[in-house]
């Protein structure tokens, strides 16, 4: 790391100062300082040593214009660590809660340097009293500083992948857990980049079949205090600070450029990588909160506030949402976008709770600033882009509710699948989850692959919890077991929790290979949550969010029950079979899709009413042929086959579950299983 210029020799350029580009900008021998504050009436640039932990110098940034503060040093490069402390009023109930005596971060900091302590003294306002009240006491020493990063890194012509939808298989995972227990990876380099791309952890990734691995959040992002004084930690890290900068603890270097290399590796290998991402609201919390970059820099701008601008207003159930409606706030998030596209070569992301980002004045709208931002803007517009399609607030849940070319996560598929599996009478609600869900999406162009289809992900059960506990087991979390999803449609088959019943056992194996079926099936795009297929478990846990330890790491140990090899055929009959589609297929008389009773013959109108029915067929004349998928969530039944010759190429009962068998007239279709069948012809 670089040390910093002695202070003797430090001193602005005007003339080479430029408000063009924000944050820390290393160029012509130094390095641009630049930070947008409306309402400041000056700001401080503050440098520390290679540790962050001693103040070395400080001077006010000499030029401003359009509110973005800056200045040019000479002989300043990467490494250097700073800060900011703007002066600005001190009027919580004009929204303004400027407070020089706290050290900022800077919003567009590329690299971090330490970790935030909690103490009293990160508060603007005194804590013990109310948030009118000023603390004028310094809280650099329990803050991370900024560090200047170096832009420079080889990526050999090397650039994001753009898989087509249709081909996309999801692997959603937690960086720190996916490593934290793996026999192969160095034990230095687990839960940091570096461990992500070994050779242990791409090649299980290439031999599932994963095309796209999804990232919790890897932002820099905090710990939070009523956690840390639990003795817990925000292990899945929806509490971001810092929208640039990789958090510090995931790199083992300690600097950026891991965070490249692993991209590289895993695309080296066909894997795309997509990020998790937090733009709807700040660790900063409500008014009542720390002040650590934005409420400093610039409350009255970065957060959206109430009518009375004293108190945050808060979509998000975190205590604020940012202010997306103003343009150098969503140049923010714009920029930070495009570095990761651009400077990092992700492929793309997933937004949290991102009904909050498409708010206007009137609520949800599809055509809103950020929105319309991302679908016009040339790079942006070509990456892989997700949306959790609601958040906390009034009119929130908008599944469906997306422009082109986002894609949504579809939790109508994941309720509507377990609850079949269960036993539920909901037959005409999964003929929609196996056609991509068109009464959602099939509208406005947009393609059957907007669904991102999910069984499990990180919010709820692993898929070995989900069969083996009816109620959440959450009081190791702190909050009285009382957090966590309710509505789980689980199924512990009558033994809650580990079982030594081998009857037990085998029923919750076959209804996983049925779940991982129907996922991998259906139009749309499946997505897989990390240690399924290990049959990891969180000891009945469905909101480990707080669980940094070996309840929400991956147990290694042992591929359960074969699995690992079943979501591998999965995907090799996915990709194989032309099955997935862009296009929505259309249902009876227009030839693609057709609907058939075990009895044989077609669906009629009355037995998709039939609340005892628990087996049926879906056939799709493919351009490759007619496949028939056989469904039955019930006892073992038989299934009289179409006219013809058929073999039988995929039966979930059946070991392996890839097949090459003879079959016509009628057919056993054995319990909680399904099986495809191809036209012989």
């Amino acid at each position: 790391m670089q040390m910093p210029v002695p202070v003797p020799a430090l001193a602005f350029d005007r003339a080479a100062a430029s408000p063009a580009r924000l944050g820390a900008d290393v160029r012509d021998g130094g390095t641009n300082f630049a930070l947008f504050s409306d309402h400041a009436e000056r700001v401080e640039l503050v440098f520390f040593d290679p540790e962050g932990g001693r103040e070395t110098w400080r001077a006010d940034l000499p030029e401003m214009e359009g509110g973005i503060w800056h200045g040019f040093l000479p002989g300043v490069g990467p490494g250097q660590c700073y800060g900011y402390r703007v002066h600005g009023p001190w009027a919580p109930e004009e929204g303004h809660r400027f407070n020089p005596a706290k050290l900022l971060l800077d919003p567009y900091a590329m690299e971090l340097a330490g970790e935030l302590t909690w103490a009293d003294e990160l508060f603007g306002h005194d804590p013990a009293q109310d948030d009118l009240v000023r603390d004028d006491r310094d809280s650099a020493p329990f803050m991370p500083k900024a560090v200047v990063a170096d832009p420079v890194f080889d990526w050999q012509a090397e650039r994001t992948l753009n898989h087509p939808w249709r081909d996309v298989m999801i692997y959603e995972a937690h960086l720190r857990g996916l490593t934290m227990q793996h026999p192969d990876v160095e034990e230095a380099a687990r839960g940091t980049f570096a461990g992500l791309a070994s050779d242990a952890v791409i090649g299980h990734l290439r031999d599932l079949g994963v095309t796209t691995l999804e990232l919790l959040p890897v932002q820099g992002f905090v710990h939070d205090r009523v956690l840390v004084e639990r003795g817990l930690r925000n292990y899945w890290g929806y509490n971001t600070l810092s929208f640039f900068a990789p958090h510090r603890p995931y790199l083992r270097s300690g600097a950026a450029r891991e965070v490249k290399a692993a991209v590289k590796r895993l695309h080296e290998a066909g894997i795309e990588v997509i990020l998790d991402v937090v733009y709807n609201h700040t660790a900063e919390g409500s008014e009542k909160g720390p002040t650590l970059s934005f409420r400093g820099i610039d409350n009255a701008s970065y957060y959206m506030l109430a009518e009375d601008r004293r108190h945050c207003y808060d979509t998000t159930g975190t205590g604020n949402a940012l202010n997306l409606a103003h343009p150098m706030v969503l140049r923010m998030v714009m920029d930070s976008l495009r570095y990761w596209v651009e400077s990092m070569h992700v492929d793309g992301f997933r937004f949290d709770l991102a009904s909050t980002l498409g708010r206007g004045p009137q609520g949800f709208d599809q055509r809103g600033a950020f929105l319309a931002a991302i679908r016009q803007d040339p790079v942006l517009s070509r990456v892989k882009l997700i949306a959790e399609p609601w958040d906390v607030g009034e009119g929130g849940y908008q599944l469906g509710g997306f422009p082109w070319p986002f894609r949504e996560w579809n939790d109508k598929f994941r309720d509507d699948t377990r609850r079949f599996w269960k036993g539920e009478a909901v037959l005409p609600r999964l003929s929609q989850r196996l056609l991509g869900s068109p009464v959602q999406f099939d509208h406005a162009h947009r393609p059957a692959t907007s669904s991102i289809n999910l069984i499990t992900a990180h919010d709820g059960f692993t898929l070995r919890d989900l069969l083996s506990y009816d109620h959440p087991r959450n009081e190791a979390n702190g909050e009285g077991g009382e957090d966590g999803h309710d509505a789980n449609h689980s199924d512990s088959f009558g033994s809650e929790g580990p079982s030594d019943d081998p009857a037990v056992e085998a029923a919750r194996r076959r209804r996983a290979r049925g779940l991982l079926a129907v996922l991998m099936l259906s139009q749309g795009v499946p997505m897989v949550l990390a240690g399924d297929e290990l049959g990891n478990s969180q000891g009945g846990n469905n909101n480990a969010y707080c669980q940094d330890n070996p309840t929400g790491w991956l147990d290694w140990s042992g591929a359960e029950g074969g699995l690992a090899q079943v979501l591998r055929d999965l995907a090799v009959f996915r990709r194989d079979s032309g099955l997935a589609q862009d296009g929505f297929l259309k249902g009876e008389g227009e030839a693609a899709v057709s609907w058939l009773h075990p009895r044989g013959g077609a669906m009629e109108e009355g037995d998709w009413q039939d609340e005892g029915l628990r087996v049926f067929g879906l056939r799709l004349d493919l351009a490759g042929g007619p496949l028939l998928m056989l469904f039955n969530a019930g006892g073992d039944a038989d299934f009289a086959l179409p006219e013809g010759e058929w073999c039988c190429v995929l039966d979930t009962a059946a070991e392996p579950v890839l097949r090459d068998e003879a079959a016509e007239g009628v057919r056993k279709v054995e319990a909680q299983s399904v099986a495809v069948l191809r036209a012989a012809s």
